[in-house]
């Protein structure tokens, strides 16, 4: 009987140490092979990836993704997450790779691999227009709301000096904190630009919303998180996205979901 639990045991350790090696290891060739890759996103960011009323996904970086992976043949499958847990689902092997207006910060790259970048972006602050505030500093008396996990967010932890709101509140989605800003719960929104302009401009009462700038809030750059084993990825990714720079193809994309290619990254 003790041998059976033994030999057992083994098998398990086996199969462990199998699965970790596997998810641990260079997946192009597994990729290349299988024909799909999936993309892990939040289905809520626009204009990046967001679900449309029809239940089909659409955005700037569902384009983007497609057009990489169709220089190389391989099928793109798009895996809605919660998105403060996108580095647990990539470590996991639920996705292969985060891409969805994910921005490069140090906090990141320790955990992750990052492609070259493909936009520009940067934080901004979204108020009511009849709020009375016109700045960052006025924010130290009041409500401020972030999304969980988000590039505001670890912004805000590291440069409270520039931005000290009186509290903060975190939301699993941005459309959420719209909710809360428009009963008042709260009084300001950090959040990405792309997501502010986009979001703003299709919303019933746009007027009614201010995006508030400040010079010492650094641009920040999108760019294709995977994990740190995953080098063939890594470099084929750039190659495409320097394909479709080449081509035009890239500037074709911001021209559609931004109607211009100002945020466009040179080489």
């Amino acid at each position: 009987m003790k041998k059976w639990i033994i030999a057992i045991i083994g098998v398990l350790v086996l199969t462990l140490t199998g699965c970790a090696k596997s998810n641990n290891a260079d997946t192009w060739q597994t990729m290349e092979k299988n024909k799909q890759v999936v993309i892990g996103l939040d289905d809520s960011f626009v204009p990046m990836g967001f679900e449309k009323k029809n239940g089909q996904l659409t955005g700037y970086d569902i384009d983007l993704a497609r057009a990489v992976f169709k220089e190389y043949g391989i099928k793109v499958s798009f895996q809605t997450i919660d998105w403060s847990m996108n580095v647990t689902e990539l470590r996991n092997g639920t996705i292969d790779l985060i891409w969805n207006g994910y921005s490069i910060t140090p906090e990141r790259k320790k955990k992750v691999a990052f492609s070259r970048p493909y936009l520009r972006n940067r934080q901004v602050l979204v108020v009511k227009k009849n709020s009375g505030i016109d700045n960052f500093a006025q924010m130290k008396k009041y409500e401020l709301g972030m999304q969980t996990g988000s590039t505001a967010e670890q912004w805000y932890e590291t440069k409270q000096n520039v931005l000290h709101a009186k509290k903060t509140i975190l939301y699993d989605t941005i459309s959420n904190s719209f909710l809360d800003l428009n009963s008042g719960r709260i009084q300001g929104i950090l959040l990405d630009e792309v997501y502010a302009d986009y979001y703003i401009a299709h919303m019933a009462k746009s007027s009614e919303y201010k995006v508030i700038q400040n010079d010492r809030v650094p641009m920040d750059l999108f760019a294709v998180g995977m994990r740190k084993d995953d080098k063939t990825l890594q470099k084929k990714l750039n190659e495409g996205l320097a394909r479709l720079q080449k081509n035009g193809k890239l500037r074709q994309i911001n021209e559609k979901w931004f109607g211009k290619d100002s945020n466009y990254l040179g080489k």
